[in-house]
Parts: structure tokens; sequence; C-alpha cells
């Protein structure tokens, strides 16, 4: 949680280096990034609470028609509130630790609906300090990422699905770990897309 919490931008997004091109030409990087994305989740003993998601990823500067390209170096934050993280911090709860899984839509692209499975919610105690607390989400050799296929001449965007979820375990300040299927549906009204949009050539 950044002190903030665990998603999964789940990362919280996608992805960083060199991407590989079919014909195997190495290209240019671009940073990706989602603005922050409001998720409703299920917090163990809490119930259902905002988590603002931030999601990023490294890719190409521009992809040919029908070539391909894997995003690298994705990573991301997801954040509560003061007020969450004061009622986790009463229900005895100071750290989590975890995989997600990010579902993201393809335009212009395809697959156009993937997931980025396995993404690591690396172990994060902290005591508590009040304020909002950020968790952090990182691509590690775990994660799967999917390979993308540009469409036609233009632009291809990636956005942010509707739900992520995660399989967690949440620290208790006694030192024991309890497992949590964590999961999260997207606010109303969120533009969940990466920018900015990758050129097709």
């Amino acid at each position: 949680m950044s002190r903030r919490l665990g998603t999964l931008s789940a990362g919280a997004a996608i992805m960083g280096a060199v991407a590989m091109l079919t014909a195997g030409t190495a290209v240019a990087v671009t940073p990706y990034t989602t603005g922050t994305v409001q998720f409703t989740c299920n917090f163990p003993s809490i119930g259902s609470q905002q988590l603002d998601v931030v999601a990023a990823f490294d890719g190409p500067d521009s992809v040919p028609s029908g070539g391909t390209a894997t995003p690298t170096n994705l990573h991301g934050t997801a954040t509560i509130s003061s007020q969450i993280h004061a009622l986790l911090n009463a229900a005895n709860y100071d750290g989590v630790r975890g995989k997600a899984n990010v579902p993201v839509v393809a335009t212009n692209a395809t697959p156009v609906n993937s997931t980025v499975t396995n993404v690591n919610v690396p172990e994060q105690i902290f005591p508590y300090v009040p304020g909002p607390l950020t968790i952090q989400i990182v691509q590690d050799a775990g994660t799967g990422i999917p390979t993308l296929t540009a469409g036609s001449p233009g632009v291809a965007s990636l956005s942010l699905n509707t739900t992520l979820n995660a399989q967690l375990e949440f620290h208790k300040k006694s030192g024991t770990w309890s497992a949590w299927t964590f999961n999260c549906n997207v606010k109303a009204g969120q533009n969940r897309a990466f920018s900015p949009d990758m050129p097709v050539t």
C-alpha cells in the first residue's frame, strides 16, 4: 500500500527497455502510463473500499502495421486514502504481498482482450504512520506479458479493463499472514487508457 495499498496499479501496469518487432528490429522505447484510475475493491475486515491505481509500461515508439511488440517494465502503484489506511491499521493489518492479474483492452491491435498475469506485489510491511498508503507493483520473471500485433496504419492504444484481481496475503501485526482473494471493479467515468497512443506505420 506507499504508504497507499495493493493491485494491482495491480499496478500497479505494463512494461520497459527494448521491444522487438516481427522483423526482429529493436526500436526506440517510449514510456506509456495511465492517470489515476479509481477502483472499488474488497478489503479484508473493512469491506468494499476505493483503490487508486496507476499503471505503466515501456513500449516501442511506433510499430508497423502487422508488426508485433511485447511491452516491458510493467509497474504501477495502488493507493488507499488515509481513512482506509486507518481502518486497516485498526483491523491490525500492516503489510501485503502476492500476485495480481491485470486485464487490458487493445484498440487497433490484437488480441483485443488479454491479461497480464502474475504481476508481483512484493512483500511490503508498513508500520502505521497516518496518511495515504501506496503499494508498489512490478513485473518480475514470472509475469506473463501478452504480445500485441498492430492493426491498420494510424494509432493503437491500450487501456486497463474494468476489473482487477489478485491473490494476496495481508500481514497481521502479530506476524501472521492471511490469504485473501482481492477483486476490484472500476468506478464509473474513469479514463483507463495508457498515454500516449502508439503510432502504427
